[in-house]
Order: C-alpha cells, then structure tokens, then sequence
C-alpha cells in the first residue's frame, strides 16, 4: 500500500486486525505516521523546519505498545528497530552508548534496501547464472584459430577467405533441458566465493564510536585475497546459489547506502521500551546517577543531532521516536524536563480484562486459537473450541493477573500451554482425531492449579 492510501483511518483499522483495544494509542501513532507524509509534500524550506512529534505509551506490560510500534513500521516499510532503554549506560561507564541504537538502524536499514535491489535485478541474476551452469556443465572449446582457404579473385589472383562455423546448437540443447527440469537429478560442482569476514575490531572511547565494529578486511581493502570454496550440489540448488551470487554483484552498494541512510533519516523509526527504567530517584550516587545521565545522552539524539556510522554520517533530526513504559513506580514527570519535551504526545493504554481476552483470542488475524488449531493439524489433529471454552480460558486469565502481577495478555499464552499441554505431547500419535475444548475440559485442565495459589504462581 501506498504512503498516499495510508490515511490515519486506515491505519487504525489495519492496526485493529491484529490489536484489540487502545484506540486512544492507535489514533497517535496514525497521525504521526501520516504527518511523515504531509511534511514529505510541503515545501522544502519548511520540511526542514517540521519536526515529528515523539510519542510516550503508558500503560502496565502485555497490553500491546510494543505490538503497535512494530505493526506500525511494517506498514509504512519504514527501518524500524526496538531498543531497551535499560541496556544503555551513561558515556564513561562500561557499557553500549545511545549513538548504538542508530548505528544499529541504519545496518538494519542497509539490509532492507540492499534485498529490495536484489530484487529488481533478480530476472537479470537468473539469466546470468543459468549461463554460468552451462559453462560448468558444457565448458566452452579453447579459442580456435579461424579457418581460411586460399581462392581465386576475379583477376586470378588467389586470395584469402574465412570459413564462417556453423553456430553449436548443443549449448541451447542443454539450455532446453535445464528449462524442462531434466537436469535436477544430475550434481555439479561449482565454486563459490566465501563471504569476507576477518577479526573485528571493538573501539571503546568517549567519542562514541564503540562498537562500530570496524572489519580490518575492510580497512585494509584488497590486500587480502577472496576465498573461492568448491561446493558439489545438484542443478536447481546450483541456480540458487549461483543467482544469489549474481544478484550481490549487480547491486550497487553506493547506491544502497546513500538510499539507506535517507531512508533512516526520514522515516526510520526508534521504540525505546521500559524508558521508565532510567528514571532515577533522589540519590545523587549509585545507579540513579548513571540513569539520569543514560536520559542526558538521549536528549541530542532525540532532539536532532548528527551520529558517525561506518556508512558516514546520520542525522536524527526526522526520526520517529516511541518511547514506552509501564511508570508503575514512577512517573512520566519525573524524566528530566528537557526529554519531556521531546515527548509531546502522551497517551495510556488501558488494562486488560475478560472481554478483551475473549476477543484476543478470537478475533485478530494472528489469533492464539488459530495458532493452536493451525499448529495441531499439522499433525492431523483437529481441535475445536467451544463458545464456554474461550470464556472460562479468559475468566481465568483476568482471575489470576488480579491475584499476582498483571502481565496482560501475556498471561494468555502461560494458560494456553498450560491447558494444552497434553494434546500437544501426544498430538503425534493422535492422528486423524478430532478434539473439541470446552469449558469442562478447561476446568480439569486449569482448576486445580488455579485454586492452589502457590502452584498458579509458578506455573500460570
């Protein structure tokens, strides 16, 4: 789909196919995403001067930020990476800096443009490699010298003319019989070249430039000689292999990067999850000092700033940041005043209750029962859950967050397995049955455990 059909309702009802609820959340993330586009058709002069409005998610885990953000960026096709806000430490300390989580989109970036261009040049691969298999299988003749007969002109002068060679019609036999399949029984053996890889160098230092991973090959250009790896395959994995290695030439990797690295800048997008981490206390020792410093290093990123890559120079000034939390024991006020304002757009997701577990289960297109039954008929077992079933699995989801930590819909999957257990150990030898769950068969399975306190606390 088109940036121009993405409008913020079409969004939300894309996003409602696989996420129940949060309308209040989904609607932000819709029109931040459409903005993108808006500023993308105003004038030059003032794009630059329209920043995104970064969002801060609320609400307890297993409620679907995390879900939002990734469905979100699989729309647009945009570089998307989730990052743990925790994992960062303050420059100085051991540890990976916050320049890394750009870093990191841009190489996941490079990847997305440098398949896209594999691609469009995938017709051209195949032809080239079909024509490298043919040479393996039908290896050209040594360059033969040109025939000449001596013959008389019209003046009875004896001159020389070439013979013109009948064209070889056994390569394009072959070529027919590579077409049909009627080579795929036969092996080959075709040398490949092994992808470069040398020791990699980790640079720790205050310039942020840890973790670059900076390959000597690289460095040190052609000095080192490419490794070629003879491998014996059968025809068709041949053509693959062969297609692939084509394919890698053809593509421009300028190319690739400068597309890359524009790509990040306008429309990259950074999930920084449990960022209620790093909110420090009132200490001004321990880990609260490094916490708070974790929040001055993301300021510049999340500002605008500009980031050494190995692929050069990134601006962060257009990236779309959705930072999220559960703020349990904190608030989003207690973050520092300047990364407040960064984030202008707060919005809290909702907790989960028996409907909405009813309808986890039922209705989105990656549906836990629909997992289930696709995964059991694999095995030739069909399995059917009743009207009463799904309720007394969503009754007793809501019963046991209520009584220990409420993890959301999370608390779905620990049941599931749970009340499933024994169909799917003995599923293989359960061929060709058919099983119908129903809210009985859910109170054997889940009963006992959930009265017994104790034992739902380790195994629910």
């Amino acid at each position: 789909m088109s940036q121009d059909d993405l409008t913020p309702k079409v969004i939300v009802e894309k996003l409602d196919q696989y996420i129940i609820g949060q309308q209040e959340a989904k609607r932000a993330v819709a029109i931040a995403l459409r903005n993108r586009w808006r500023r993308q058709n105003v004038s030059p002069e003032m794009r630059e001067e329209i920043s995104p409005k970064n969002i801060i998610m609320i609400g307890p885990t297993g409620v679907g930020k995390t879900e939002i953000a990734r469905r979100l960026a699989k729309l647009d096709n945009s570089p998307f990476i989730k990052v743990e806000a925790s994992k960062f430490t303050e420059v100085g300390y051991v540890g990976r800096d916050v320049e890394s989580m750009v870093r990191d989109l841009v190489e996941l970036s490079i990847g997305m443009i440098k398949s896209e261009e594999q691609g469009r040049v995938r017709t051209k691969a195949a032809e080239l490699s079909e024509d490298r298999l043919l040479d393996i299988l039908l290896p050209p003749k040594p360059a033969e010298k040109k025939a000449t007969e001596m013959i008389p002109d019209g003046n009875g002068t004896m001159i020389e003319a070439e013979y013109v060679p009948e064209p070889d019609t056994t390569r394009e036999k072959l070529r027919r019989l590579l077409h049909e399949g009627r080579l795929d029984g036969r092996f080959v053996e075709i040398e490949t070249t092994e992808v470069r890889s040398g020791p990699m160098v980790e640079i720790f230092s205050s310039a942020g430039m840890e973790d670059m991973g900076l390959n000597v090959k690289d460095m040190l250009g052609n000095l080192f000689p490419q490794k070629k790896k003879k491998r014996r395959v059968k025809v068709p994995e041949a053509v693959e292999i062969l297609a692939e290695e084509e394919a890698q030439r053809l593509v421009d990797m300028e190319k690739v990067t400068k597309t890359a690295i524009e790509r990040v800048e306008q429309s990259g997008i950074v999930f920084l999850d449990e960022i209620d981490k790093i909110v420090g206390g009132d200490g001004t020792h321990g880990p609260d000092v490094s916490r708070e410093g974790v929040q001055r290093d993301l300021l510049p990123i999340v500002e605008g700033s500009t980031v050494s890559t190995r692929y050069g120079m990134v601006r962060t000034d257009h990236i779309l940041f959705i930072a999220a939390g559960a703020f349990s024991a904190t608030k989003p006020s207690d973050l520092i005043p300047e990364l407040q304002g960064r984030f202008p757009i707060r919005v809290e997701l909702n907790s989960l209750g028996r409907d909405e577990f009813i309808r986890i289960l039922t209705e989105p297109h990656n549906a836990l029962i629909k997992q289930y039954t696709e995964m059991m008929a694999t095995e030739g077992v069909r399995i059917t859950f009743t009207e009463d079933a799904i309720a007394a699995i969503a009754e007793t989801a809501t019963l046991v967050n209520d009584r220990m930590e409420n993890i959301g819909a999370r608390r779905l999957y620990t049941i599931m397995e749970s009340l499933l257990d024994g169909i799917s150990f003995d599923a293989p030898e359960m061929r060709g049955q058919e099983i119908v769950i129903d809210g009985d068969y859910v109170a054997d399975q889940l009963d006992e455990i959930v009265e017994d306190e104790d034992l739902s606390r380790y195994i629910l």
